[in-house]
């Protein structure tokens, strides 16, 4: 008993740590009250009822009822943010381990903050503290990291409604399959080879080097691929060395692709039909709704990802293949949220 009572001494004046944050939450789930749980930490009862109430949250029950929970990851966000707000406290001050590691992943690697937390957790990778996003993001706009700043993070876009620049439009083009027509099942977004297929341009205008980005819809999987123009002739080009590597696979591979109503996705019919075997198609080619780009919503986020390294008004033609392909495999490398902090050449494996 006065071995207890020396521990609750010892660490009277000391913070709450991140482990014991998470013990409040599993013994409070256990039924267990502010003075056990005290007693169980060695704290004093009044520094866990601080706590309770400091991390607690109203959560909506099955029934559309609230209750009150305490939640661990609050407390400590809470606790963070506070430790910010005062100037001292700070969690990754000693941890320079850390701090290169996050300086590294966002000034060289480009990485979001929320991707290197993901990462982080989703590798298990082992540091002396850890933080979570949010308090990551307070302290780059604290400035409390040497090397990076606001500056090193991918663009806020702001809230205002875009303004979608006008796609020259093929009549012809029309005639092939709607969106509307492509199975239903696809959205499930459960199964390999649906593609979203566009084109990024450099500068202003079509004229010069061009991008053929295509995104598999299930795994985020990306394609680039540079073109010497935007044109129909340039993307069949490439389609064409495609299914020349993919071979007899290919259609397994690729079996829809969406594309918008651009003219270098002029005539469905040539671009569907198999080079290595002309009376087959290779894949059925379908056409978003004219000023629809949130029905290739995936390819529209790979194109932000690409943005990073080759921003808007940019000359494509500086670029190498090799180039080319490095992004390629920074994106398909990436930590995506959506899929636990996996990658999407892990969700294709």
């Amino acid at each position: 008993m006065s071995q207890h009572n020396n521990t609750t001494k010892e660490r009277h004046f000391k913070h709450l740590n991140e482990k014991e944050r998470y013990q409040i939450e599993i013994l409070l789930k256990d039924g267990k009250k502010p003075d056990e749980i005290a007693s169980i930490l060695g704290r004093h009862r009044r520094t866990i009822e601080r706590e309770i109430v400091r991390g607690t949250v109203k959560l909506m029950n099955s029934d559309l009822t609230y209750s009150a929970t305490y939640c661990a990851d609050v407390g400590q966000r809470k606790y963070e943010q506070a430790a910010i707000n005062k100037g001292a406290g700070l969690k990754i001050g000693h941890d320079h381990k850390l701090a290169n590691y996050i300086e590294k992943r966002i000034k060289e690697d480009k990485y979001s903050p929320d991707a290197v937390i993901g990462e982080i957790r989703a590798k298990g990778i082992e540091f002396k503290t850890s933080i979570c996003t949010k308090t990551l993001y307070n302290y780059i706009d604290k400035g409390v990291f040497a090397n990076i700043s606001n500056k090193d993070l991918p663009i806020k876009r702001n809230k205002k409604k875009r303004k979608y620049q006008k796609v020259r439009i093929a009549k012809k083009n029309l005639r092939g399959t709607s969106i509307e027509e492509r199975p239903s099942q696809i959205e499930k977004r459960d199964e390999y080879g649906h593609w979203e297929m566009d084109c990024i341009v450099g500068k202003r205008g079509e004229r010069g080097a061009t991008l053929l980005v295509l995104t598999e819809r299930s795994t985020r999987q990306e394609i680039i691929r540079k073109m010497p123009d935007k044109t129909q002739a340039s993307v069949k080009k490439e389609i064409d060395k495609l299914e020349r590597k993919y071979g007899k696979n290919f259609s397994k591979r690729f079996k829809t692709v969406t594309v918008d109503n651009g003219s270098e996705f002029l005539n469905s019919t040539e671009l569907e039909a198999s080079i290595l075997n002309p009376k087959n198609k290779r894949f059925r080619l379908y056409y978003a709704h004219p000023y629809s780009s949130w029905e290739r919503g995936s390819n529209e986020n790979a194109n932000k990802l690409i943005r990073r390294f080759i921003p808007k008004g940019t000359d494509i033609g500086k670029f190498t293949h090799r180039e080319i392909q490095r992004i390629e495999h920074w994106i398909n490398n990436y930590p995506r949220r959506i899929f636990g902090y996996r990658t999407a050449n892990e969700m294709a494996a």
